[in-house]
């Protein structure tokens, strides 16, 4: 990370590590918070209510997830940042339920970069129209954008996508005139070409926790459910 900060004339300072704890054991997110990582993510908010308890109070926890309308109300006191908002609807219905518990939920707004249709996330034209009414959402704070481009088999191929992003947060930036200062972009095969195009927000599960199982960890004695 400093690294690729020093190389884009940044402080690496001014970029967030987001451990990526999803389908590992308490006992790993301990490790990695007793040598220094204090804020993680999890995209399955089941697996989060059952871990969070068994991880010690100074951990901080991001959603990184696809947010569903049905999980949102626990959701919302678990995670201090909403990565993946997606939608005008989920938003609406965030900021509903926000409003019902008194929450102020930190959210970025997922931007489907390369038009895939099989990807969630706002078309960059879709996010543009729909921006004044994600605006007047009055209990959502949205701190700024987040894509996941499609693999590559180069890191430097996802390149021409962290700068698309990048560049519609500039232009929603100066035509609404609303701070947008986090892009969460980059993961562990890319994270260093993110962090060159501006990345504040670096998403990375495997580098540091070794591969995922597939399977969602539970704290029962089987360790981990389908």
């Amino acid at each position: 990370m400093a690294d690729a900060a020093a190389r884009s004339g940044r402080a690496v300072e001014e970029i967030t590590l987001v451990a990526v704890s999803k389908t590992h054991p308490p006992e790993a997110v301990i490790d990695a918070l007793d040598a220094g990582q204090f804020i993680f993510g999890e995209s399955r908010v089941q697996e989060a209510r059952a871990k969070v308890p068994l991880v010690p109070a100074r951990a901080r926890w991001h959603f990184v997830g696809h947010l569903q309308k049905n999980k949102i109300r626990h959701a919302l006191p678990l995670f201090e940042m909403l990565h993946g908002v997606d939608s005008l609807e989920l938003s609406r219905d965030i900021d509903r339920i926000a409003g019902e518990t008194g929450a102020f939920p930190r959210v970025l707004l997922e931007v489907n970069v390369a038009g895939e249709g099989t990807k969630f996330g706002f078309t960059p034209d879709m996010l543009r129209a729909q921006m004044e009414d994600l605006l007047a959402l009055g209990r959502l704070n949205i701190d700024g954008l987040m894509c996941i481009p499609p693999p590559q088999p180069k890191a430097v191929m996802a390149r021409g996508f962290f700068i698309a992003l990048r560049e519609l947060r500039d232009r929603l930036q100066m035509e609404f005139r609303v701070p947008l200062p986090q892009l969460s972009m980059g993961m562990s095969g890319d994270f260093t070409v993110a962090i060159e195009e501006g990345a504040t927000l670096v998403r990375v599960g495997t580098a540091i926790f070794g591969e995922r199982s597939g399977k969602t960890w539970k704290p029962e004695a089987t360790g981990f459910d389908d």
